[in-house]
């Protein structure tokens, strides 16, 4: 009859063996999905914080060396130093908070923390951190709070050193340091900051046992 045509076997074979194999081929082309990233465990923390200048850096990185167990040293100045380095919007954020003397959102900072511990952890199964230049305000502390509570602070290590002691130190390091906040007019207001916000925190934690 006009209209009709035959449905011959093997066109309708050759079908359904191409459209298997369309399929198989684009099963291959999707990405297969990534295994589950492992969790970064509790973690024991300290806290070493002092006034800029003070040697946070220098002692903590003698401690990472000498203390057993195995403890990683983590710069809360040197990571958000680093991501200002990237070159993206929220490395301009950070340039110039801290080009300015003045402490970057809590939010950021905790993040930033959170990312190199789970780094460390990844890589070398570390679970013990000294987090340097940390709080540095009662927003650190909330936001810590927040985002890192079930993480045990063991106590918090303040150095404290003479004001003039530390501004040599600072000056003298930004003749090589290259750092913007090496310069006597921010030191002041880091100092300034230090004294209005990062006090009064450690004089909380040392009242609460920290």
């Amino acid at each position: 009859m006009p209209g009709d045509y035959t449905r011959c076997p093997f066109s309708i074979g050759l079908f359904l063996s191409s459209a298997a194999l369309v399929t198989y081929l684009t099963r291959l082309d999707k990405p297969k999905s990534k295994p589950s990233s492992v969790v970064l465990p509790d973690c024991q923390v300290v806290f070493v914080v002092g006034g800029p200048g003070a040697g946070k850096g220098t002692q903590c990185t003698l401690l990472e060396e000498r203390l057993p167990g195995g403890w990683k040293h983590l710069s809360a100045g040197d990571l958000l130093r680093a991501e200002r380095q990237s070159g993206g919007e929220l490395g301009d954020i950070i340039n110039k908070k801290i080009a300015n003397g003045e402490l970057v959102p809590s939010s950021i900072t905790v993040k930033l923390l959170e990312n190199a511990m789970n780094a460390a952890y990844h890589q070398n199964q570390t679970t013990n951190f000294l987090i340097d230049g940390f709080p540095r305000s009662f927003e650190n502390m909330d936001a810590w709070k927040e985002a890192m509570q079930r993480h045990t602070i063991k106590f918090m290590l303040n150095f404290e050193c003479p004001e003039e002691v530390l501004v040599g130190r600072l000056l003298e390091r930004g003749q090589s340091s290259g750092r913007s906040d090496d310069n006597i007019e921010v030191i002041r207001k880091r100092f300034h900051t230090h004294q209005q916000e990062s006090l009064p925190v450690i004089e909380r934690c040392a009242k609460q046992g920290v």
